[in-house]
């Protein structure tokens, strides 16, 4: 993320740019920050997730929503864009423009190298704060490979991992597994040099 030209935007101002933008932005402290565009492998896992959960919560009051919907973390004033979300029973919107959720129940985000160490870091420490949030994936785009945090109460959060395209997460709670076969479909990857 690169910062825009007018830093110290209140939250109003962000929104009234942003619902009139070209690109989309993320907010952070009075500072937007543009976000860049996926690859290959960001579409096709992102494709591949939004369609399984959708498919999975077909017959749950759950909604999926792909990379278009904004969340807001309230604590920490951030505005972000997650690569899915799923809500659970009903979505608690900002305002009646209907495009930025107060509720997440799930967040998934695909890491790539650029936004990888803030995925993991300071973004799921902000995302600790949404009192909804019960699950937070993070996918690699590179290997097969994911992280699934579950919220045990409070602040506490189990980690489980998958790493083999034979292997999947589990959602216990909400009663589907997540298969790392399905979510890479047609995902190639580099494969690695042969050594000399």
């Amino acid at each position: 993320m690169s910062a825009l030209l007018k830093p110290f935007l209140t939250q109003a101002e962000y929104l009234q740019i942003e619902r009139k933008a070209e690109f989309k932005s993320e907010y952070f402290q009075g500072e937007m920050f543009a976000m860049s565009g996926a690859n290959r492998r960001h579409n096709l896992i992102a494709v591949n997730l939004t369609s399984g959960l959708h498919r999975r919560f077909r017959e749950q009051p759950c909604e999926v929503y792909s990379g278009d919907m904004r969340v807001k973390v309230q604590k920490d004033g951030l505005y972000t864009y997650p690569d899915v979300v799923v809500v659970g029973d009903r979505p608690e919107l900002e305002d009646k423009q209907m495009d930025t959720l107060l509720n997440p129940l799930l967040i998934l985000e695909i890491l790539s190298p650029s936004t990888e160490a803030y995925d993991r870091g300071k973004k799921f420490e902000m995302y600790q704060g949404l009192d909804s949030l019960q699950h937070y994936l993070l996918v690699a785009q590179d290997r097969p490979f994911m992280m699934h945090y579950h919220r045990q109460g409070g602040n506490d959060w189990l980690l489980h991992t998958a790493q083999d395209l034979n292997e999947g997460i589990v959602l216990d709670d909400l009663e589907i597994e997540l298969p790392l076969s399905e979510i890479y479909e047609r995902v190639e990857f580099e494969q690695p040099s042969a050594a000399p």
